[in-house]
């Protein structure tokens, strides 16, 4: 499960050089990325050349009816993505790098909310999702394009919050994620995910509970509780 990610690096210059993506999108800083958010992605043209764009975060298929199937396709399962209607003309011909520097989990509590945790590299940097993209066309010259994030199992560092995790990619495989011509024996393999000795995990407060607040404090520790003394 993916549900809330940041893009939160304070150089918007840094994030185009590592991703290649030129002037011509957008960087903002993003703290609490939501369904239905226009997210930061990096596909490629008809020639195969990455491209930077903004996507809609939640997949339409290009058959679909309406756009309104996209919120209930964030995320596709890596395990059934390439039979599954929905995604698999996207994962052989439409993949793309969804541009993060981390993500939110929650934590169960015996008492009160979940508690929030913010995964990231253990390097802190800028890293990307393996993703899945469409174009749907509606009446007229309407377009819409989306996105989705492939999911796994998680490691056994974020095992503990959810069974499942985004798939983050190593440097070297994003190239090969985006090149269709890959061979799809060697899929498994790139799409392995973020190894538990590379992932860091840190409680925040809870901010970011609420899609609608993307500001700084969804990174901001949690405020100790107040105890009272009984003397």
């Amino acid at each position: 499960m993916c549900g809330r990610y940041t893009l939160a690096a304070p150089d918007p210059a840094a994030i185009r050089d590592r991703f290649g993506i030129g002037a011509s999108v957008d960087v903002r800083r993003r703290y609490n990325i939501a369904p239905g958010d226009d997210v930061l992605a990096v596909t490629t043209s008809r020639e195969g050349a990455p491209r930077g764009e903004l996507l809609r975060w939640g997949l339409v298929p290009s058959w679909a009816d309406g756009p309104d199937t996209g919120l209930k396709m964030i995320n596709a399962r890596v395990e059934t993505a390439a039979q599954r209607p929905a995604f698999r003309r996207a994962f052989e011909r439409f993949r793309c790098l969804i541009v993060a520097d981390g993500f939110y989990e929650w934590r169960r509590t015996s008492t009160g909310p979940k508690q929030p945790f913010h995964i990231t590299r253990d390097d802190g940097g800028p890293f990307a999702f393996a993703g899945l993209w469409s174009i749907w066309h509606g009446d007229g010259d309407q377009t819409l394009r989306t996105c989705s994030i492939l999911t796994t199992d998680a490691n056994p560092a974020v095992a503990a919050l959810h069974d499942r995790m985004p798939v983050i990619l190593s440097p070297e495989h994003e190239a090969p994620w985006l090149d269709t011509a890959t061979p799809a024996r060697e899929l498994d393999a790139i799409l392995a995910g973020l190894p538990a000795a590379r992932t860091a995990l840190s409680e925040v407060g809870f901010a970011v509970n609420d899609a609608r607040y993307d500001g700084p404090e969804c990174l901001a520790p949690p405020v100790p509780t107040a105890q009272t003394s009984l003397f």
